[in-house]
């Protein structure tokens, strides 16, 4: 299966009425979180059965749908890298980190982290030393939104396993964070 093939398919199943509703739900309006993300209406579970049919596609094909405008096109994009980073053994699973990592550009809303991050940058990092985890607070003392959202959000996998040291250094870098999708977040975890 194709990458055009993957598109026809969501186009197929697109609900203009219910992209109508995500615009507003994920805030896409000028000035808010989500500017310029554009929705065609397709349900997760539907995401996640399309991404399972397709989930052997190439990471140039996967970055293609991580450049997307359709928010959907990049939703399915991180299922398949998650499909194939679980699927991988353990001495190529750097291999979708880094590409996770080189376009997070296109990881920009919160339940694309919610549904990417624990489960691919942050299992790779629960046996990981401290030195290695370093990029989480990096990202947490960033100015970007997305990327401190990605940090606190990665522990998630940590604590799974009942290490939340990260978890609670994150979330005091994050304690007067001024964004709700943060405030939430860092309740979340903690």
């Amino acid at each position: 299966m194709s990458l055009s093939d993957l598109k026809q398919e969501l186009r197929k199943i697109a609900d203009p009425e219910r992209a109508k509703n995500l615009q507003r739900f994920f805030k896409t309006g000028p000035g808010q979180y989500g500017e310029g993300d554009k929705f065609i209406g397709i349900k997760v579970p539907e995401l996640r059965r399309i991404a399972r049919n397709h989930k052997t596609l190439p990471l140039t094909d996967l970055q293609r749908l991580l450049q997307s405008k359709i928010h959907e096109e990049r939703m399915t994009a991180l299922f398949i890298l998650r499909f194939q980073y679980e699927a991988s053994p353990y001495e190529n699973k750097k291999t979708y980190v880094d590409f996770y990592l080189e376009n997070r550009q296109g990881i920009n809303n919160w339940d694309l982290i919610d549904t990417s991050a624990p489960y691919i940058l942050g299992h790779f990092l629960q046996d990981k030393n401290a030195k290695e985890r370093e990029i989480l607070y990096k990202f947490a003392e960033s100015q970007d939104l997305w990327e401190k959202r990605i940090a606190i959000l990665s522990t998630f996998s940590f604590i799974t396993q009942k290490d939340f040291i990260d978890s609670l250094k994150i979330a005091e870098i994050l304690l007067y964070d001024k964004h709700d999708l943060i405030h939430k977040a860092v309740g979340w975890m903690l």
